[in-house]
């Protein structure tokens, strides 16, 4: 059985929570206090995280004192019953363990909030844009595996098939602390259906994530003078994410040359916003990059679309696997990954993470 004493709430800073909880509750007792709206709505959010962090912590020091009762017990009774109960509860209690040891893995500044993702094939043509267009899929039932609600922002059609870009909204807490374990080059190696002699390809294609920032989130200050905007018909994949108005948007950051767009409203307006939101992302990452590119996660996975930049390898011929390589985590079930079943591999990939920090610390 693990050991859970008071001392290894050290490892999830359980008292300088407890501290900030009281930090807040005594800033929000300040008379003007709501007189600010938008930040004293962001101290409630904090305030609850971690009110939910405590709570965690509390509820397993409650079933660690349970198991210790139930102990003492069955040794004095000798109640085989009751020792079979402790293993139960102990069970239970290290998975408690260790999916509050995962949750703080999730403690970026913005890995509660909402993202967009983005999807770009590499070079290669039909192969790498329909391989595209199967990388979009996975993430979207990754996402409603999630219960995440998902929405297509922008897709441009590929020229025979799959996509050349697409943008996708995702809505619902932790995506973004989830799906940034996604970012990066992505290889698959198949059977190409393309090719009338049956030749097997290799083919790329990039998946990034970007946090949706609220404007009061940072001090980025986007003038209307930078930007160039202009509207045009929507068009693309058709279907439920598209519409044929002349609604859609896109928007040019003329000083970083960031371009964005959106389709998938009818309101020219909703557009628009949807589109602004976009930007003030990427405009984030652009800044956290100059900052500090090391300690940009997003940067850090960023490299060429191409030969020897992939982070994962999904292998269709001659043999069929799925392989992590930052982690070596493996399936032999590309089908199955291919339909969303991510999990294993965004776990392994945040765990693994933190624990190199950790070590470096």
């Amino acid at each position: 059985m693990k050991n859970v004493s008071p001392n290894f709430g050290g490892h999830f800073d359980i008292d300088s929570k407890r501290e900030s909880i009281q930090e807040i509750e005594s800033i929000m007792a300040v008379p003007g206090f709501w007189d600010d709206a938008g930040k004293s709505q962001e101290m409630i959010k904090k305030r609850t995280t971690l009110e939910k962090s405590v709570q965690l912590w509390d509820d397993l020091m409650r079933q660690a004192e349970d198991v210790k009762v139930m102990i003492e017990l069955g040794e004095e009774a000798q109640d085989e019953d009751t020792l079979k109960e402790v293993a139960c509860m102990t069970s239970r209690m290290i998975s408690a363990v260790e999916a509050a040891e995962f949750q703080r893995m999730l403690s970026g500044d913005h890995d509660r909030n909402s993202c967009f993702v983005t999807i770009n094939p590499g070079a290669g043509g039909t192969e790498s844009q329909d391989w595209a267009e199967m990388l979009l899929r996975m993430y979207l039932r990754y996402c409603e595996k999630k219960g995440w609600k998902t929405t297509i922002t922008e897709f441009q059609a590929g020229d025979e098939a799959g996509l050349k870009s697409a943008t996708f909204s995702v809505s619902g807490e932790y995506a973004y602390g989830y799906l940034k374990a996604e970012a990066g080059i992505h290889r698959l190696v198949r059977i190409s259906p393309f090719d009338s002699n049956a030749r097997r390809h290799t083919s790329f294609a990039s998946m990034y994530a970007f946090p949706e920032i609220e404007e009061d989130d940072i001090n980025i200050k986007i003038s209307d003078t930078d930007l160039r905007v202009d509207t045009f018909r929507s068009g693309g994949a058709g279907g439920q994410h598209v519409n044929t108005t002349d609604s859609a948007v896109r928007i040019t950051h003329i000083p970083t040359g960031i371009v964005v767009a959106c389709q998938s409203e009818r309101s020219q307006i909703s557009n628009r916003g949807t589109a602004m939101k976009v930007l003030r992302a990427k405009l984030y990452e652009r800044e956290v990059e100059e900052r500090s590119a090391k300690a940009s996660e997003i940067a850090a996975e960023k490299k060429d679309i191409g030969w020897g930049s992939q982070i994962r390898s999904y292998v269709l011929h001659p043999y069929k696997m799925v392989k992590d390589l930052r982690t070596g985590v493996e399936s032999g079930n590309p089908d199955a990954v291919l339909d969303g079943s991510l999990e294993e591999f965004v776990v392994a990939w945040l765990m693994g993470v933190r624990r190199q920090v950790g070590d470096a610390e």
